[in-house]
């Protein structure tokens, strides 16, 4: 959804308005009510110490920044960018995961939760636009966000599916995103944390892609789908993409996240689970599905 329609519509469903907020502020809540009653369950059972006891219950008390999210969408009129069952396909994975190295394309209305869902974690945003990311902070200077800038726009979609089948350096047996300046589909020039950390999550509800000149969410898809491909660490990359009934996405993901790792589709959410590169069966030098 568009920043500029959230707050446009936002009188529109006056009526009902506090109701995503305050369940998303309940959502956090009872997630660490439910993740400290889990993790403290062994002590309470070995320990017969009151002491003890409550030095296990203060270990995994909220955080700081849990408590910032709470007490913003218990008091927040703005509805975020997913809805409430889109948000909980990614939830119930961050409940396993957690903590994780989780990486958002797009900086909103929603950024605070995903970091407060990921406690101890490292989250991270991704957004396109300098001004929005200054306001956003203004709000909520604990989240870490970078602007970044992107070389494709939503007119090139095409051509640039036809400069990636016919481009070495795109292909997935050769594929790399620092530094490639000769695939279009690369995102170069980001920020090193970027590169240099291996993504358990990827969230891609960004950049814009609703206007020709827009950025589009080309760029996003290939370049999660290169990183997921290449992770050496045990388990799958999980990517979420937002936004599904729009052409490009779907295509888009149809080319480089691949419907055979389609696990669950929610409104307009997809959730991929995709395995590395050297787990596949038989993975193919130029396609990456």
């Amino acid at each position: 959804m568009k920043r500029e329609e959230t707050v446009k519509n936002r009188h529109f469903f006056a009526d009902r308005r506090w109701v995503v907020p305050l369940a998303i502020a309940g959502f956090i809540a009872g997630s660490i009510v439910i993740s400290s009653f889990v993790k403290t369950a062994d002590y309470s059972v070995l320990c017969s110490l009151a002491k003890t006891g409550s030095m296990a219950v203060d270990k995994y008390s909220a955080t700081p920044i849990q408590l910032q999210a709470i007490i913003y969408y218990a008091t927040s009129q703005i509805v975020p960018q997913q809805n409430f069952q889109e948000i909980s396909v990614t939830f119930d994975v961050l409940k396993k995961r957690s903590p994780c190295n989780f990486l958002v394309f797009g900086l909103g209305y929603d950024s605070l939760m995903w970091t407060a869902l990921n406690p101890n974690g490292n989250t991270i945003f991704l957004e396109e636009d300098q001004k929005w990311v200054q306001t956003v902070l203004k709000d909520a200077p604990s989240l870490h966000a970078h602007a970044v800038n992107y070389r494709t726009q939503l007119k090139e979609a095409d051509d640039l599916l036809a400069h990636y089948r016919s481009e070495p350096s795109c292909y997935p047996s050769k594929a790399y995103l620092r530094g490639n300046d000769k695939c279009r589909l690369a995102l170069t020039e980001f920020p090193d944390e970027y590169y240099d950390t291996e993504w358990d999550l990827i969230m891609i509800d960004a950049p814009r892609g609703w206007y020709p000149e827009a950025p589009g969410r080309m760029a996003a898809i290939f370049s999660a789908a290169v990183m997921a491909r290449k992770r050496k660490g045990s388990g799958v990359t999980h990517v979420f993409l937002h936004d599904v009934n729009r052409r490009v996405e779907k295509v888009f993901a149809d080319e480089f996240l691949c419907k055979k790792y389609l696990v669950k589709s929610v409104g307009r959410l997809w959730h991929f689970e995709i395995p590395p590169a050297s787990n596949m069966s038989s993975p193919d030098s130029r396609r990456f599905c």
